[in-house]
């Protein structure tokens, strides 16, 4: 008898494990296409705020915490005025930075050595720039530069190193070495890397594509 209950609860046990693990990935997947599609500020807000939420329910998972920092740079970017990237802008880029190292910190803690979570460290030192470039060059610009190299050591086929590499020299001024011509080249390339390129699930990250097709149409 005692040996037909613990099999009972053995199963009850993996079947709310299930359950859990299904509304995770569901509530995942009506959320991680807006990656890939949102643009205003507020949207991003919210969709940060959401992918926190999940990972706030689900502290063992390292995507929700990754995304929520993503949309989290996203949201600073597309806030922040950026026509004039000399004048500083610390107050409003600052405390998205300052949350998006906190989430991206989470993640690192779960998986570790993920080339994913350092693109997404080259965004947010790059974010971190843009509010002081002047002073911050430097310093943010270099751990930017060595957040995407290990990304690149880590995972040479992620075409999201290659849109970033691409977005870097297409950006940068000629006299700074930047080239637009060079910055198209690695946006083909991430191009050819999306190809070939598998996601580990449905959840896992894919976006960039049409940040790819943004760059080669100009």
């Amino acid at each position: 008898m005692k040996k037909v209950c613990l099999m009972l609860m053995a199963v009850l046990l993996t079947a709310t494990a299930f359950s859990q693990s299904e509304k995770y990935i569901k509530a995942m997947e009506g959320l991680v296409p807006g990656v890939d599609t949102t643009r205003s500020p507020a949207q991003l807000l919210e969709l940060s705020n959401s992918f926190e939420r999940i990972a706030d329910a689900e502290k063992n998972q390292w995507l929700p915490y990754y995304y929520a920092a993503v949309t989290r740079i996203s949201y600073g970017l597309f806030s922040a005025d950026l026509s004039d990237i000399m004048t500083p802008k610390t107050d409003k880029i600052d405390p998205v930075v300052s949350k998006a190292k906190e989430l991206l910190a989470k993640a690192e803690a779960l998986s570790k050595d993920n080339s994913e979570i350092y693109v997404a460290k080259k965004m947010m030192y790059g974010l971190s720039m843009l509010g002081d470039v002047m002073n911050r060059y430097m310093t943010d610009g270099a751990e930017a530069t060595k957040a995407l190299l290990t990304a690149k050591q880590l995972n040479p086929e992620n075409p999201r190193v290659y849109i970033q590499e691409g977005i870097d020299l297409y950006n940068t001024p000629e006299e700074y070495g930047g080239s637009k011509a060079e910055g198209k080249k690695k946006m083909e390339l991430a191009k050819q890397k999306f190809e070939t390129f598998k996601p580990e699930s449905s959840i896992h990250p894919a976006w960039g594509m049409p940040t790819v097709q943004y760059y080669l149409n100009q």
